[in-house]
């Protein structure tokens, strides 16, 4: 797998089915992210399992995202046109229905294979050309800040992600550093001996 942390977040326009229905032909991804925070959402595939879950949980939170002046975009092999078959089905027949954000359709795989998030063997759950459950979250200058790949039985995190967003967002403004179990509203560390210290003799760690 390809390492993007502190890189520019891999280009592309691709096929894309947008929130209200468009079936677009040129979507770009660095367009869409200019300037603001980036969460780049991978999942192995349209009218599956696990999947719905997450995109239903990642939708759920648009608001919070629009707070964060942070754009989504979900990425998968499917065809524009199997994305907005999976958005006209709706949940309580397995699929998505109306969501708040742009999928991407990757058909021949390039996308996926750019961000080295393409699976290719069977040392996983994954069949073997699907992109693998990956989130990348990029600053408003598209630097590639936070990755995480899941297994395909693994679903993730909305409310973790969130918290990376926030957290970037205090390191950004404050120049203090976040450690384990940081949240909002609390302290940062200062990234020197005496910081450490300073933190530590104040702070429980069992968090």
């Amino acid at each position: 797998m390809t390492l993007l942390i502190g890189k520019e977040a891999p280009d592309f326009t691709a096929d894309a089915c947008t929130p209200d229905g468009q079936l677009l032909e040129g979507f770009n991804l660095h367009q869409e992210i200019d300037q603001r925070y980036g969460v780049i959402f991978f999942y192995p595939m349209d009218f599956t399992f696990v999947c719905p879950t997450e995109i239903l949980s990642l939708s759920s939170r648009a608001e919070i995202f629009k707070k964060l002046n942070c754009s989504v975009v979900g990425i998968s092999v499917d065809s524009k046109w199997t994305h907005n078959a999976w958005r006209n089905t709706p949940p309580k027949m397995g699929g998505i229905g109306d969501i708040s954000f742009t999928l991407i359709s990757d058909l021949d795989r390039s996308i996926s294979a750019s961000y080295g998030v393409l699976a290719e063997d069977s040392r996983s759950y994954y069949p073997s050309g699907v992109s693998v459950r990956a989130t990348f979250l990029t600053d408003k200058n598209r630097i590639v800040r936070h990755m995480v790949v899941n297994d395909e039985p693994l679903g993730r995190n909305m409310n973790e992600l969130i918290r990376m967003i926030q957290a970037l967002q205090f390191f950004e403004e404050n120049g203090q550093v976040c450690p384990s179990g940081w949240n909002t509203g609390d302290t940062g560390m200062i990234n020197t001996p005496a910081g450490v210290a300073e933190y530590l003799s104040t702070s429980s760690t069992n968090t």
